[in-house]
């Protein structure tokens, strides 16, 4: 019972993000951000937010630290729009997976093409 409780906060944790890192954060250092996943934890005490960034290793790195920057703010808006007793702490990484994906798919099209060299 409390795991789907987990999942279902999770959930809407990383639906609340989304429209909170793409609305109301005005830092221009923010590039395109997807909110890919959010683990947390089962006492709902902290929560692990990963991150897929579009654009080069420099921008990235920009992004984390405005987004590092303003996680007192996006704690307080997640608050307000959810009714949780407290509201987790928030840890942001980086989820490579969706480059990883694209990087394979290359692999398997040059395969498919018949090209040796990678």
């Amino acid at each position: 019972m409390a795991k789907i409780r987990v999942g279902r906060v999770g959930e809407q944790i990383k639906k609340e993000l989304s429209q909170i890192i793409q609305s109301e954060l005005k830092d221009p250092r923010i590039g395109f951000i997807t909110v890919t996943g959010v683990e947390v934890t089962n006492d709902l005490s902290q929560a692990k937010v990963f991150l897929s960034v579009l654009g080069s290793e420099e921008q990235k790195e920009e992004s984390l630290k405005a987004i590092a920057k303003g996680t007192g703010f996006i704690r307080s808006e997640l608050g307000k729009r959810m009714r949780l007793r407290h509201t987790p702490d928030l840890v942001f990484k980086f989820d490579a997976s969706i480059e990883y994906g694209s990087r394979i798919e290359s692999l398997l099209e040059q395969i498919n093409r018949g090209e040796r060299h990678v």
